[in-house]
């Protein structure tokens, strides 16, 4: 069976294809895993790594929060973009919204964790960091297969604890080393910088058969040029000019387009150009 949820502009990333169903996406994922579903109810998340999380309706005033204090209020469960109305409120301005929740305001370096997975023990990882420039909490860019030994030993105890007898590939995003999201599948967006080892090591998990962990990923860039409108003509002219793969967001309705670059330098500097409207 092939794999479940790929978006038709992406399907050459995904071969070879496993036997049996694998889930890309996470709507999928929520289907095909249902002894492991519970990771994607994200204030349960957040109350398991001892954050101050209640649902929109319990005041945060009354759990010590400072009324001007910024909390993130999100949906509790969202399968269809992750980040859709998630936003920083004043604790005294989180509005009774229905299937959402507010948590306390993290603070810290953002991480995803990408993790292949036998039986609730972690066998690879690939780590992703986000910029420290955001564009309403969102990292202008993110920097493909970084070293994170220290966020290890708990990504693996996390997994441990809550993913037990799950085989496959899993994700788990962190703000300061504390959990915010996880996922039953990868960071889909970064597959471009993993190598050409990954897929094929992936399939053979899933699919029983010998696997060989793959080695440390190449690496890259990926660049998030935000805004309701298509790219600008000055903006198209750099990404031109520095050789930078482009692509239409059709998804998210205020990010114009995914850059990606394997040179990290050179997408640095077009980060910083674009961001700085040159």
């Amino acid at each position: 069976m092939p794999f479940v949820g790929v978006l038709p502009e992406r399907e050459q990333l995904f071969r070879p294809q496993p036997k049996r169903e694998v889930a890309v996406s996470d709507a999928a994922a929520w289907r095909l895993n249902p002894r492991h579903r519970g990771v994607y109810d994200k204030l349960a998340l957040a109350l398991a790594a001892g954050l101050r999380a209640a649902p929109c309706g319990v005041d945060p005033r009354d759990w010590g929060i400072a009324p001007n204090a910024q909390v993130f209020v999100k949906p509790i469960i969202n399968l269809a973009g992750m980040a859709v109305r998630a936003r920083a409120l004043a604790a005294d301005a989180v509005p009774p919204e229905a299937g959402s929740f507010w948590c306390e305001r993290l603070e810290g370096t953002h991480t995803s964790s990408d993790c292949l997975v036998r039986d609730g023990r972690v066998l690879w990882f690939a780590h992703t960091r986000g910029s420290l420039e955001k564009d309403r909490e969102r990292p202008l860019y993110w920097e493909v297969g970084v070293e994170l030994p220290g966020l290890e030993p708990m990504l693996a105890a996390w997994v441990a604890e809550h993913l037990a007898g799950y085989t496959g590939l899993c994700n788990l995003e962190m703000i300061g080393g504390r959990p915010i999201e996880a996922h039953l599948r990868g960071s889909n967006g970064f597959f471009d910088f993993y190598g050409t080892a990954f897929l094929p090591a992936w399939v053979a998990l899933v699919d029983g058969e010998p696997f060989e962990p793959p080695p440390p990923i190449p690496g890259g860039l990926i660049i998030s040029v935000f805004g309701a409108e298509d790219l600008s003509s000055r903006q198209r002219d750099l990404i031109a000019a520095a050789g930078v793969e482009s692509q239409p967001d059709l998804y998210t309705v205020d990010r114009a387009a995914i850059l990606r670059c394997h040179d990290k330098e050179i997408g640095l500097a077009l980060c910083e150009q674009l961001r700085q409207g040159r």
